[in-house]
């Protein structure tokens, strides 16, 4: 795989080698070259990885998954010219360090899944196990929002302090709050402390939804950096439907909301333990040593050791050191005289603020063409069309997650192939498509259903591999290091605040302009969304994160 890099020399994701010929004699023994390293990335590969993590051996060593280390060719251009290296990483060792963040997507998509249960079972006169079961619709409204609340709340809290806290101490109290409110809820014993347990829970979702990506994104290579922030996405997929299949098997018994709701407690203690392991970000322990913050020396080699482990190699390597050293001479020139901690209005300036219109964008579209409005007809579209599944809420539910999760699979296995705007501009124009045709649906095909699910699966379809995945993708890579966590705490609080304002609006819109011309509203914003990406969203595959910021955002 060729990449050609700016004169600046690639960065902690493009692993340059040692120049001497006994490291080349050394590369060029390994018969395993990769044309394209996301075909790696299969399922049975991830489920199996973990016996094999050779730095830091949290699971039981089995031999299911050879730890060979795999070579990439990459090109790069430095002041001395042109010269061909190669790279090299241990998959059991990239696995990791993107596993247990990405428990925290799981975590939001549990909860998305299991609410819908959870409530039915707290209204249930039998089955709630409790005396406070008649709730009203603001209280139900309560129960069923707060987690969005305390997401909004933390997506705010994290802006200023998130290159204060690092990218790991982040996770690790995301996955706290994760622990705290899942155990709250469960064990409540009325509805004040419920609503409490709520939004701990949410504000968990508002640290995870900006620490996960930030953290995989910086510590992968960039090679399969697409990959593996897409399959963050899968993981919240997934989360839903765990969610579903969990709330069907509590949904007869007596306090079974307490189950759903406390199911989360164990997978965040398990995300909590597993980041406790990983190594930080090499980036923000030079990114705090460049502002000043810490010890340049310490954190250089606190940075080395970091990206050791988080590549597979012995601690302190010779290749480490020198990516390290790269690393640091471009974080000072990017940086120049002005070497303190960005300000906090810094993200609406300059390249950051050309980094938060791309990626702000992208997850305001992602949320005002209309997604929850039309998962709130896909019942009524199924059971118009004879569906059985259609009398089952549940089960109609699961059904369309699966397909969620097979167009998700799709994308992880192309966006690092075909790249982000492909997707995005495939996905866009047919979710517009989507949109028209269940505007017609409603207006003058309505002896017509199968249109109807047919447009309901394209919508679904066409979501899963454009906005669902690559707007996360493009707002983890897009913003510059300097304000990077400062822009994804933004872009992040974008997504809810778009999220809450679709959920709340859209009862009065229905009522006003009825489904039909609601459903050309969304299409008619899909195309302006259509427009914004063929206009502005660059192209970003295979880029170093550096790379983005010298090239694109400059």
């Amino acid at each position: 795989m060729a990449l050609t890099a700016s004169s600046t020399p690639p960065l902690l994701n493009d692993l340059k080698l040692s120049s001497s010929h006994s490291h080349h004699r050394l590369l060029r023994s390994h018969n395993t070259h990769l044309s394209n390293p996301t075909h790696l990335l299969s399922f049975p590969q991830i489920s199996t990885s973990f016996s094999q993590f050779n730095t830091r051996p949290l699971i039981t060593n089995m031999p299911l998954i050879s730890s060979r280390k795999f070579n990439l060719k990459v090109r790069a251009s430095s002041a001395a010219g042109e010269e061909a290296y190669q790279d090299e990483f241990s998959w059991s060792s990239v696995i990791l360090p993107f596993l247990f963040p990405a428990l925290g997507g799981l975590l939001f998509g549990y909860d998305i899944g299991a609410t819908s249960g959870a409530t039915l079972s707290l209204q249930s006169p039998e089955l709630s196990g409790t005396t406070w079961f008649n709730l009203s619709a603001v209280q139900l409204g309560l129960v069923v929002s707060g987690s969005l609340y305390g997401a909004l709340f933390g997506s705010i809290l994290v802006y200023p302090i998130a290159d204060f806290l690092g990218r790991k101490r982040e996770l690790l109290v995301a996955a706290l709050l994760y622990f705290l409110g899942g155990s709250i809820t469960s064990y409540a014993p009325d509805l004040n402390i419920l609503l409490i347990g709520r939004v701990l829970y949410g504000l968990g979702i508002g640290l995870a939804m900006h620490g996960a990506p930030l953290y995989i994104a910086e510590t992968c290579p960039s090679q399969i950096r697409g990959t593996l922030v897409s399959l963050k996405e899968l993981f919240i997929v997934l989360g839903i439907l765990l969610g579903y299949f969990v709330g069907s098997f509590q949904i007869d018994a007596v306090g079974g909301w307490r189950y759903m709701f406390g199911f989360s407690a164990p997978v965040a203690l398990l995300m909590g333990l597993g980041v406790w392991g990983l190594p930080p970000s090499p980036r923000w322990l030079l990114l705090r040593a460049v502002q000043g913050k810490a010890s340049l020396q310490e954190y250089k080699e606190k940075a080395v050791v970091a990206l050791s482990k988080l590549r597979g190699r012995p601690a302190g390597d010779k290749v480490s050191e020198k990516q390290i050293e790269d690393t640091l001479v471009s974080l000072k020139s990017a940086y120049g005289s002005d070497q303190e901690e960005g300000s906090v209005f810094e993200v609406f300036q300059g390249p950051s603020l050309k980094a938060f219109v791309i990626g702000g964008g992208l997850v305001l579209f992602q949320q005002i063409t209309g997604q929850p409005s039309v998962l709130y007809y896909a019942g009524q579209i199924l059971q118009t069309a004879g569906f059985s599944a259609a009398a089952d809420a549940t089960r109609v539910s699961v059904v369309i997650g699966v397909f969620k999760l097979l167009m998700t699979s799709v994308a992880i296995l192309k966006v690092d192939d075909l790249g982000r705007k492909p997707l995005l501009i495939g996905g866009i124009s047919g979710i517009t498509v989507s949109l028209l045709l269940l505007s017609a649906y409603y207006k003058f095909l309505g002896g017509f259903p199968l249109v109807a699910v047919g447009a309901l699966l394209l919508y679904v379809g066409c979501y899963q591999i454009s906005f669902g995945p690559i707007s996360w993708l493009m707002v983890s890579e897009i913003f510059p290091l300097r304000t990077r966590g400062k822009g994804i705490s933004l872009a992040v609080l974008t997504n809810f605040g778009s999220n809450a304002l679709v959920t709340f609006a859209f009862s009065p819109l229905k009522e006003l302009l009825g489904a039909e011309n609601l459903f050309l509203l969304f299409g008619a914003i899909a195309l302006l969304s259509l427009a914004f990406v063929l206009l502005y969203v660059p192209e970003t595959k295979g880029l170093s994160l550096e790379e983005i910021e010298n090239k694109i955002l400059k």
